[in-house]
């Protein structure tokens, strides 16, 4: 792993950041020496859902960390914008955007409202390009200037093409858009990269899934794509991008062979889009 002030001066971006993935990664970059600037629509307490954008902070907080929590809705240019400019008042810049808020619903064609299917092409698509954008004066004033996607390699297998096409087209949305960054920002030093989980993550959106109680015994911890994005964001942004990154695969190549340490058994449970 990186050294422990890898990302000290540094300031992070992310959406969706009040639990799970986005949290974990938002923590970790923290522990690190990253400043942390969270956006997300959980400013209450939600009846389902854990903890808030504020105690997100408060956590990291407690742990050493600097963090500023934005209640905003990514779908929405204004809170993009506020977040960032939030990120420059407090901390001075923009170093690493990282596209985390998702919406996931798996109805197939017939059975998908239409209203499902806007909110996912909103939240995943959209909001990937409108926080990236907001970022980019920024990214192009950084040293080390990273964009990091929660997405998939995009699996032209029929199989994921047939299983939840609308839900795959908001997924692969984020990752197209990752990948076209990399190469229209390559001129400018800013690395733009997706990263996906090998195996199911215990998350909220797995435990309400039908089976999910029996889905997080074989899901992974968060923590594992939290270092895998560390490990990213350490690398120089010239040389490390345009990649559809595996978690494993990065923290294997960097010299952690040993998994088990994250969870999920002997057999975890391998996550979408993954054959």
């Amino acid at each position: 792993m990186p050294s422990q002030n890898a990302l000290t001066d540094r300031t992070l971006v992310i959406s969706g950041g009040s639990r799970g993935i986005g949290l974990a990664i938002a923590t970790a970059a923290a522990k690190y020496g990253a400043n942390v600037v969270l956006l997300a629509k959980t400013g209450e307490p939600h009846p389902r859902l854990q903890g808030t954008v504020h105690t997100a902070v408060e956590g990291i907080q407690a742990a050493g960390g600097k963090a500023v929590a934005v209640v905003g809705d990514v779908r929405k240019e204004e809170d993009a914008r506020r977040a960032v400019a939030v990120a420059v008042e407090n901390f001075g810049g923009v170093d690493i955007c990282v596209n985390n808020a998702s919406a996931i619903a798996l109805e197939s064609t017939e059975n998908l409202p239409a209203k499902k299917y806007d909110l996912m092409q909103e939240i995943n698509s959209r909001g990937t390009f409108l926080l990236t954008q907001a970022a980019l004066p920024h990214l192009r004033e950084s040293e080390n200037a990273h964009i990091l996607t929660i997405a998939p390699p995009v699996n032209m297998n029929p199989y994921w093409l047939g299983a939840h096409p609308a839900y795959t087209l908001s997924k692969y949305g984020m990752s197209l858009l990752t990948l076209g960054f990399a190469a229209e920002f390559a001129d400018a030093g800013i690395a733009a990269n997706c990263l996906w989980p090998q195996t199911y993550i215990a998350t909220a959106a797995v435990a309400n899934m039908a089976d999910g109680d029996s889905l997080l015994s074989s899901s992974r911890s968060p923590e594992i794509m939290a270092d895998a994005a560390v490990e990213i964001f350490s690398q120089p942004s010239t040389k490390t991008t345009g990649n559809c990154f595996i978690d494993a695969d990065v923290l294997i190549e960097s010299g952690i062979t040993d998994l088990s340490v994250y969870g999920g058994g002997d057999n975890p449970q391998l996550d979408l889009f993954l054959d």
